[in-house]
């Protein structure tokens, strides 16, 4: 392996780790971030230079903690020079000086493995505190694990890259100034802290496999960093029911990936996809962690939602949909995880099995919320609906106000032929 393959590898596989294990020992984002960033670059020339070490992240961590220590005894006599002159010696957000200062110079004499696995984990739900925003905590977990830049994580949610930094620099400084804690949660607090983060990879992957805004249906790149936190959580957690239901339902998604757009970038409905076109090992994946979900237990959301897909798929391997099935999925995911989202889609999976009158029953008390007014797939699937129950005209209004809410081209070019389609 040339060093620059070891070194895309490492950034890959290692970084992460590595930041985690830096972060507990300074206790600032900022300095963690910059010294595991000294590291890569001496690694550039270190390994040119003497070759590919036998474990580079043992190296990388030993260097980032180099490097952490001598920015904490710069900022040691910076803090000194400060305080003699009578000023603030704070130095970033999170390092102080004395005895805390103290405790990271000799934490370079730690085995290198140290505490590596719960690192991860403290870093984890660090980012996704409950303290921090949503959109805080997406940004900040892509940033910290995923070791995406700031602009592209600006481009893959399409918003401005001065407001997605403001947005990371924020949670940041509300982890420091919150005095959020770097660890894992006891077991007590620790099942409602990880649907928080279950939440954060969710929508991460969703907004790559649907991209809510742009001339794109997917991005792989967010679909790729889901998948991959998806994968370490697993790795993490394993024997976590939910965790397995999250990575297989993302598995399952993502395997289809190539299927969903012709060669011409449209659109292609699940039932009009070619299986040759999907990922088999990927598929296989999801569904053995489904069934490992399945065997630890009881069914959540995430497995529901997985099982459901896993339905969906082997519908159009065999070409006999089990919409019986899927629906009856769909009720017991209404009464686990009761949303506006899971009705739309159980009235879509009712419309199939029992008819588009019944589904439409079951839109009919979500049309009433002026709120869900503005939800696009609320309007797609009530066309269809009216389509398929005999009502065209309807369903052209319908159709009309999707294609009014759509933000991203190719959902929005799919709906207009669909209306062309029905007015033709």
């Amino acid at each position: 392996m040339t060093p620059t393959q070891a070194l895309d590898r490492a950034f890959r596989d290692d970084r992460a780790a590595v930041l985690a294990t830096v972060i507990r020992y300074v206790g600032d984002f900022e300095v963690a971030e910059e010294a595991v960033q000294d590291a890569f670059l001496a690694a550039v020339a270190s390994w040119t230079r003497d070759g590919v070490p036998a474990s580079t992240r043992a190296w990388l961590l030993t260097a980032a903690r180099r490097r952490a220590v001598d920015r904490v005894r710069r900022a040691r006599s910076t803090a000194e020079r400060a305080a003699r002159w009578g000023q603030d010696p704070t130095f970033g957000s999170g390092v102080t000086g004395g005895a805390e200062l103290d405790a990271v110079e000799t934490a370079v004499d730690e085995p290198d493995d140290a505490g590596l696995v719960d690192d991860r984990l403290r870093l984890i739900f660090t980012c996704c505190h409950p303290a921090l925003d949503v959109p805080g905590r997406v940004a900040l977990t892509l940033r910290t694990l995923g070791g995406l830049t700031t602009t592209e994580i600006a481009r893959a949610f399409v918003v401005a890259e001065p407001t997605m930094g403001k947005r990371i620099v924020r949670a940041k400084r509300k982890i420091a100034d919150a005095r959020i804690p770097y660890r894992v949660p006891s077991a007590t607090e620790l099942p409602g802290r990880l649907q928080g983060v279950l939440q954060v990879v969710y929508l991460i992957f969703n907004e790559g496999y649907s991209a809510h805004a742009g001339d794109q249906l997917v991005r792989g790149d967010l679909c790729a960093e889901a998948l991959r936190l998806g994968r370490l959580l697993a790795e993490l957690l394993p024997a976590d029911a939910e965790v397995l239901g999250l990575l297989a339902l993302m598995e399952l998604h993502d395997a289809r990936r190539e299927a969903r757009v012709d060669a011409a970038g449209r659109y292609v409905p699940l039932p009009e996809q070619d299986p040759s076109r999907w990922d088999g090992a990927r598929l296989d994946a999801g569904r053995a962690a489904l069934a490992r979900a399945a065997a630890l237990a009881g069914p959540g959301k995430y497995q529901l939602h997985a099982a459901i897909t896993e339905l969906h798929v082997r519908g159009v391997e065999t070409g006999h949909p089990d919409w019986a099935r899927i629906a009856g999925l769909y009720d017991l995911l209404a009464v686990v995880a009761p949303s506006p989202v899971v009705e739309v889609n159980r009235a879509a999976a009712i419309g199939f099995a029992h008819g588009p009158d019944a589904g439409l029953q079951v839109l009919g008390p979500l049309l009433d919320d002026p709120v869900l007014d503005r939800y696009q797939p609320l309007h797609a699937t009530r066309a269809d609906l009216l389509r398929r129950a005999g009502d065209p005209d309807g369903a052209a209004r319908a159709y009309r106000r999707a294609i009014e809410l759509s933000t991203n081209t190719v959902e929005r070019d799919e709906l207009e032929s669909r209306l062309r389609h029905l007015t033709t």
